[in-house]
């Protein structure tokens, strides 16, 4: 997360529609030989105060959850290399611009009554993006197969206290500069998730 205030003017409604959408980031925690980390998918409430998911129960973060445990959930977006190139003035170097959004609280248990609950939400919300494909539901399964896996994971939930977003997007550049790069790097054809981030320093949060 870079500490430049430049990046970190984006409304808080912002980061938590962001995070809401990406729906995937990699759980942080520190254990007692270091810090573990899980990538997971997750469900963000509307006001961002809650982030809900599910853990193997083998999971060594699940292990861990005997008590709250605090936890950072990190949120990556679109990310590319920006040549100097691009800027059309001199004395440039090459940076990386991003989009990153960290999820700082407390994350715990959640009873197992609630896994199924959790599952049925979490698959909705995931597969509204595949419309018009016919909704995946846990029903399509057998009892005794559904039943299997569920004990095989646990719900998790973490309240979150504080967010932190950085959108690294050349707002240290007088406008036309960091446009000219935007347009450059729009053209250069590396994916969707690089046309995103030019769309983004042409229209940074504010």
């Amino acid at each position: 997360m870079h500490p430049n205030p430049a990046f970190r003017q984006a409304p808080k409604a912002s980061s938590v529609a962001f995070a809401r959408e990406r729906g995937f980031g990699i759980l942080a925690v520190c254990g007692e030989d270091g810090p573990l980390m899980s990538h997971i998918p997750f469900l963000l409430s509307e006001d961002g105060q809650l982030a809900e998911f599910h853990l193997v129960r083998s999971n060594p973060i699940a292990r861990l959850m005997h008590s709250p445990l605090k936890a950072r959930l990190a949120v990556q977006g679109p990310q590319s290399y920006v040549s100097p190139d691009w800027y059309g003035v001199e004395e440039q170097v090459p940076t990386w611009n991003y989009v990153a959004v960290h999820l700082i609280g407390q994350v715990r248990l959640q009873p197992q009554d609630d896994m199924r609950a959790l599952l049925d939400r979490q698959s909705a919300y995931f597969e509204t993006r595949l419309l018009p494909k016919p909704e995946w539901v846990a029903d399509k399964m057998t009892p005794e197969v559904l039943e299997r896996m569920m004990r095989q994971i646990v719900p998790c939930a973490l309240r979150v206290d504080e967010i932190a977003g950085t959108w690294k997007l050349g707002q240290n550049k007088p406008d036309e500069v960091r446009l000219r790069a935007a347009d450059h790097l729009g053209l250069a054809g590396q994916g969707q998730e690089t046309e995103m981030l030019a769309n983004l320093m042409r229209d940074p949060p504010v």
